[in-house]
């Protein structure tokens, strides 16, 4: 699921610890006049916000800021009492009595802050410091303004002075076990326009060359630091692999590294074209002296593959251990438009073109079987975008089908990589085959993306580093040769 179209140089790549970064901060302004004298000081989130529509609030319990979708379009944050939000569908099966409690939760605990004004696009929001770099999950203390509840009873605080940020805390990148490792990264529409420097604005991503530049910045120093031996990407454009195609400007770009010998070469599985015929496609790429491919390059073309959701791409490697295959997938997105039928919003959570993700699962465990069997494969990873949240139809299809899911597996505790009008979530999976399941040695995400806001990326400040590099946060796993 898209929001947008869609770093710094290598010299650039991070230190193992956290990193902090001090904010800006400016003495409060003076309050405002309010329609009530008192000031009514909030612990929790209160049963009924109505009751204190108009009333000038104190937030005495710290606020985890849930979304910044919102922010340079109205100067709007969401936050939340009590941690994180979650997508409905993240934690609960739609249509169960399960995702009405969360919904519920979610609505007593969501606020909007608001600067209180109806300029669109302001250059600045009078209630944050300066230009402050903001990531979901910080919290937000002691935060006062006036309450204002619309008519479906959602509220929004009218921040008065300003707020107290703390410093910018990003994540290390992941360390995770095992001799082999396997990732996967949804590039956010990564095209190249025509690969020698012109042919911008390209039909997604970046609109200029500056922009390009940028863009594959971030990109290469988001995949160089995960340290993996095998990357799946997403949203590669569909232009084929010669010299001037999106993904050899990519690979050529990761290997101008220092110290980069013949067998730490980043390749490409290459089909000889697409896989399929969307815009945008996927891809696998590898370090070239660590296996050998086993077969040719896979792929499926019929079905729901033909036309909504893009085609996958599966290949087969021998390295020190047992073979395995890795699939790369990317399943249709929840946009409505030209939905119809069975694929319409049913307004459970879980978006258009539903059914057709569904039937996706199916033919994509249907042919991926077939194939591990002809290849004598036992150890397959699918992984990608697939769309659809944890509980949702097409997931939970595929754990039916006996895939495993690798960060249940390891035992990794609220996992997310897509933050959405304020609530988190993953799109992103990685399924295992029993037999791999067990080779599994640790999983993670990186979260150097999906908790920044969007002005970070390249189309916007373009802040030093990985941060924002896509949309979507990488997986990275490790398994036991």
């Amino acid at each position: 699921m898209r929001r947008r179209s869609l770093v710094l140089a290598l010299s650039l790549l991070l230190p193992a610890p956290a990193f902090a970064q001090a904010q800006p901060q400016a003495m409060p302004a003076p309050a405002t006049s309010t329609p009530r004298n008192s000031t009514v000081v909030l612990a929790t989130a209160p049963a009924d916000w109505r009751a204190l529509d108009g009333q000038r609030v104190r937030i005495a319990a710290p606020l985890t800021l849930a979304g910044t979708d919102a922010l340079e379009r109205s100067g709007q944050l969401t936050v939340a009492f009590g941690g994180r939000l979650w997508q409905p569908t993240e934690v609960a099966a739609p249509g169960t009595a399960g995702i009405e409690q969360v919904m519920a939760d979610n609505l007593r605990r969501r606020l909007v802050l608001d600067d209180g004004s109806d300029v669109r696009d302001p250059g600045s929001v009078a209630y944050l410091p300066g230009n402050p770099v903001l990531r979901t999950g910080m919290l937000l203390r002691n935060v006062e303004g006036i309450v204002r509840v619309d008519a479906q009873g959602r509220p929004q605080l009218q921040v008065e002075g300003t707020l107290s940020l703390p410093a910018l805390q990003r994540p290390a990148v992941p360390d995770v076990p095992g001799s082999l490792r396997i990732a996967a990264f949804n590039l956010e529409n990564y095209f190249n326009g025509d690969g020698q420097g012109g042919g911008f604005p390209t039909l997604r991503g970046a609109r200029t060359l500056e922009e390009h530049k940028a863009q594959v910045a971030k990109l290469v120093a988001t995949i160089n630091a995960l340290d993996t031996h095998i990357a799946a990407l997403m949203e590669l454009e569909n232009d084929g692999y010669g010299p001037q195609s999106a993904i050899a400007e990519l690979l050529a770009a990761l290997n101008d590294r220092p110290h980069a010998g013949p067998d730490d070469a980043w390749v490409a599985v290459d089909p000889g074209e697409g896989p399929g015929t969307n815009p945008i496609r996927v891809g696998i790429i590898y370090k070239r002296g660590a296996f050998k491919t086993l077969g040719p390059p896979l792929t499926k073309l019929d079905g729901p593959f033909a036309e909504h959701s893009r085609a996958p791409l599966a290949q087969a490697f021998q390295g020190k251990g047992a073979p395995f295959m890795v699939v790369a997938n990317h399943f249709k997105s929840k946009g409505c438009r030209d939905a119809s039928g069975a694929d319409a919003d049913r307004n459970d959570g879980q978006g258009c073109w539903n059914a057709t993700r569904v039937e996706s699962a199916r033919q994509l465990n249907q042919w991926v079987q077939a194939e591990a069997a002809r290849l004598k494969v036992k150890d397959v990873v699918m992984l990608g975008d697939f769309n659809a949240y944890a509980m949702e139809d097409p997931i939970r299809t595929l754990h039916t089908l006996g895939w495993q899911d690798a960060f249940k597996v390891a035992k990794v505790e609220h996992p997310y990589s897509y933050v959405y009008n304020g609530y988190s979530g993953r799109l992103d999976h990685a399924l295992l085959s029993p037999s791999m399941a067990r080779r599994l040695a640790g999983a993670a995400e990186w979260h150097s993306n999906a908790d920044e806001q969007d002005a970070s990326g390249y189309q916007g400040r373009n802040v030093p580093g990985p941060w924002r590099s896509s949309d979507h946060d990488p997986l990275l796993l490790g398994f036991d040769k």
